[in-house]
């Protein structure tokens, strides 16, 4: 989507995006979580983010129902929505990567076409990791955390993701971790040790 006006120019600003990463001692990056609603998106961004902040890393969360509580309250569950509501998100996620935070972002983001235009928004190949948190839908629906999976079946929402709204998974994920299989910090020590192994992170030395 191109600006309405064409008198529109992007701002260079005198701090670059090196000087920051160099300042916070990490580089920037956008960790975006995606799967269905009660596969463990939010918990593991925030138990991630926590380990990152505790390591001394500069660290966010965009998490979907807090985003839609602000920045896109405006917005509805259309599919139309939905990827309007993704493309704010990474044009928001881009900012923080611009500013040398790892972002961690919590969304559903149903469709691959969505997610792949957050990809192409990033100005670097490694800005952009895929996090599929992969769990059945049964067991999603058993968890069901916040009820919605029952208001769902009952009719009392449309267009749920996994009911009667459709969810395609990654096909190119950097990173798959299966939420039924493990439980929340083994997924976090899984991310982290690809993180680190790829030189996003380098976590200290645990010493006895």
């Amino acid at each position: 989507m191109s600006p309405k006006s064409k008198n529109i120019f992007w701002q260079q600003t005198r701090i670059s995006r090196e000087d920051r990463e160099t300042r916070r001692g990490h580089r920037g990056a956008v960790l975006w979580f995606t799967g269905l609603s009660g596969s463990g998106k939010s918990t593991l961004a925030s138990r991630l983010e926590e380990r990152l902040y505790r390591e001394g890393y500069s660290t966010y969360i965009l998490d979907g129902d807090n985003v839609r509580h602000g920045l896109n309250r405006d917005l509805g569950f259309s599919p139309e929505d939905r990827t309007e509501n993704i493309r704010r998100v990474g044009e928001v996620a881009k900012l923080f990567a611009d500013a040398g935070v790892l972002v961690a972002t919590a969304f559903i983001s149903p469709y691959r076409e969505d997610r792949g235009q957050v990809r192409a928004i990033l100005e670097r190949d490694m800005d952009f990791v895929e996090i599929f948190v992969s769990c059945p839908l049964e067991v999603c629906e058993a968890r069901d955390p916040k009820g919605l999976y029952k208001k769902a079946r009952a009719g009392e929402i449309k267009g749920f993701t996994g009911i009667d709204a459709p969810y395609q998974e990654p096909e190119e994920a950097e990173l798959v971790v299966e939420t039924d299989r493990m439980d929340p910090d083994e997924s976090v020590d899984v991310i982290l040790g690809w993180l680190e192994a790829r030189g996003y992170i380098r976590l200290h030395e645990k010493t006895e």
